[in-house]
């Protein structure tokens, strides 16, 4: 069991308490060095600028150096890339990267290149979760699902949005079967599409562990593949696409680079910093509360490679969707 609704309350005085931490200046860090910027597309709240500030709250007192968050919002993180592009290439701007930055990148909606960016850690990985609805579904495991999709059935998805890592996810995964692109249907949020699954107003969900805790404790979202890694404690009846033999691997992701131009030896600085944050029981108390563990954190290296795959793999994919030329 998720128990979602304790762990979201948690989860939501959490964030307040670390908004209110992370808006709160220190003076005597910031008299010895200037402050870093941490620049994110989201406003104030949102899931990026509290992942931000939760990263935030612990690193400033490794590095002994202030941080203040920017917010830039607009074109699909392509503003607080814009702006990312603009600052001196000395260690003190982060970029808080994420899935929707990889997707603008792909579609040519900013000048920031991959090698433009120097990765530092990632914060947070939620992988892709293909769902169904428990009582009306004809697929009750993840190998009866995968045979259906092999065979050609009629299958419905549902996503957040057009042109999102959803509506990519419905496609790549129809693909990797042999496949063309299925019926995709777009609502605003997660938590619409779970109601809308459970609902029957479409077959199959593709969402995070995050958005449908609730329909899944009242055995309402039966979660069948997960396009992640590993398995997932809280749902053990799901199985990972790789372990049926689909290679694919996407998640909504976030995590932080700085420029490619600054000196390494305060990148290294700067990824020892936010790894140690990271680990700290604030940190991971805001993965727990957020459905994650402690494999979220990664360091550079492989964050670094998630990055490159999600940028080289989106732009193909929506190109063949036709969303982009």
């Amino acid at each position: 069991m998720i128990k979602s609704k304790t762990l979201f309350k948690v989860g939501t005085g959490l964030a307040a308490i670390v908004s209110a931490v992370a808006f709160t200046s220190a003076p005597a860090l910031a008299a010895k060095k200037p402050a870093i910027e941490v620049v994110t597309h989201a406003g104030a709240g949102g899931g990026t600028d509290v992942n931000s500030r939760m990263m935030m709250l612990r690193s400033r007192r490794v590095l002994k150096q202030d941080m203040v968050v920017v917010n830039k919002r607009g074109g699909g993180g392509a503003a607080a890339m814009n702006y990312f592009m603009t600052r001196p290439a000395d260690g003190n701007t982060i970029l808080t990267f994420t899935v929707g930055h990889a997707i603008t990148m792909a579609m040519g909606k900013t000048k920031l290149k991959v090698e433009d960016m120097a990765p530092i850690a990632r914060g947070t990985n939620d992988p892709q979760i293909l769902m169904v609805n428990c009582k009306t579904s004809p697929y009750k495991t993840p190998e009866a699902f995968v045979a259906g999709m092999k065979k050609g059935d009629k299958i419905a998805f549902g996503g957040t949005h057009t042109g999102t890592i959803d509506h990519i996810t419905a496609y790549l995964f129809a693909k990797k079967l042999g496949q063309p692109m299925p019926k995709y249907i777009p609502f605003k949020g997660g938590g619409e599409l779970a109601t809308q699954v459970v609902a029957g107003a479409v077959d199959v969900g593709v969402l995070n562990l995050s958005e449908a805790g609730g329909p899944i404790d009242a055995g309402d979202l039966c979660p069948l593949v997960i396009l992640g890694d590993n398995a997932m404690a809280p749902i053990p009846k799901a199985k990972t696409a790789k372990s049926m033999g689909i290679d694919l691997v996407l998640s909504t992701t976030r995590g932080f680079v700085t420029h490619a131009g600054a000196d390494k030896a305060r990148v290294a600085e700067l990824e020892a910093g936010l790894s140690k944050a990271m680990k700290h029981s604030m940190y991971q108390a805001y993965l727990a509360n957020s459905g994650l563990d402690n494999t979220s954190p990664q360091p550079s290296g492989p964050w670094g490679e998630q990055i490159k795959f999600m940028v080289g793999e989106f732009g193909p994919a929506l190109k063949e969707m036709g969303l982009i030329k």
